[in-house]
């Protein structure tokens, strides 16, 4: 039934649609479940072009078993602040996580980053992080590299002097700079190239569209990112309305 847990039906028809080159919001209409459960769904078990039914259903059934006996000894989700569901939460993370892997990122990255989003704080420690996703603090350091050299995360110190990891709304300007920027080594690539294979040429003009295209992307992605970003600060700002 929607909303349940999916049967080996429902995972039979997912692999079909995968097959048939159907997106997951297509297929998540045709089992009236939430695209998220779809997509989480083949990201767990092998991706799009090995996402086996059969394989799918066993993996699933073998997680259950392992969680079930622990349950009842206090290993649930843990309390959540303003009433949320506690389950709702986590897979709501497992969700983000699958939609950051899908953007791209590295499977421990994606999972850290999820969880820094996921805290009322915007911020963690590694030792919260290491309890958060039972894993070594060597893999936290590891993806907090990663993540800062991306400008996804920045470190900051908290008042203990603990090196805490931060996500803000300036973050995902400064992030969107970055890949803007990027793009300029690509275009200066592409202009030389038309220098070298002869303007005019089939591939001189192949190089020198992708210069122009990027130009125009790199600059509309500048201006939207200045103008979100005074958008932002301007709501921040604004004062509070008082009563008459």
């Amino acid at each position: 039934m929607p909303g349940g847990r999916l049967t080996q039906q429902d995972r039979q028809q997912i692999a079909l649609g995968l097959a048939d080159g159907l997106a997951y919001a297509e297929i998540a209409r045709g089992l009236d479940r939430p695209t998220s459960t779809i997509t989480r769904e083949v990201m767990r078990n092998g991706g799009p072009t090995a996402y086996r039914a059969d394989l799918a259903h066993r993996a699933t059934e073998r997680r259950t078993h392992r969680r079930s006996p622990a349950a009842p000894q206090g290993s649930q989700a843990p309390a959540q602040p303003y009433g949320r569901d506690a389950e709702a939460v986590r897979e709501y993370e497992e969700t983000l996580t699958t939609v950051f892997m899908q953007s791209g990122l590295p499977k421990m990255m994606a999972r850290v980053l999820g969880c820094i989003y996921t805290t009322d704080a915007g911020s963690i420690t590694t030792s919260e992080l290491v309890q958060r996703l039972k894993v070594s603090p060597a893999s936290i350091s590891k993806a907090i590299t990663f993540l800062e050299s991306q400008d996804l995360v920045r470190r900051q110190r908290d008042e203990g002097r603990r090196e805490r990891y931060v996500v803000d709304d300036d973050l995902w300007y400064q992030s969107s700079i970055a890949s803007a920027r990027a793009n300029d080594q690509l275009v200066e690539t592409a202009r030389q190239g038309v220098a070298i294979l002869g303007p005019g040429t089939p591939a001189a003009t192949r190089l020198e569209n992708t210069a122009r295209f990027l130009d125009f992307v790199t600059e509309s992605l500048l201006r939207a990112a200045e103008q979100a970003r005074e958008v932002l600060h301007s709501k921040a700002e604004a004062p509070e309305p008082t009563d008459q």
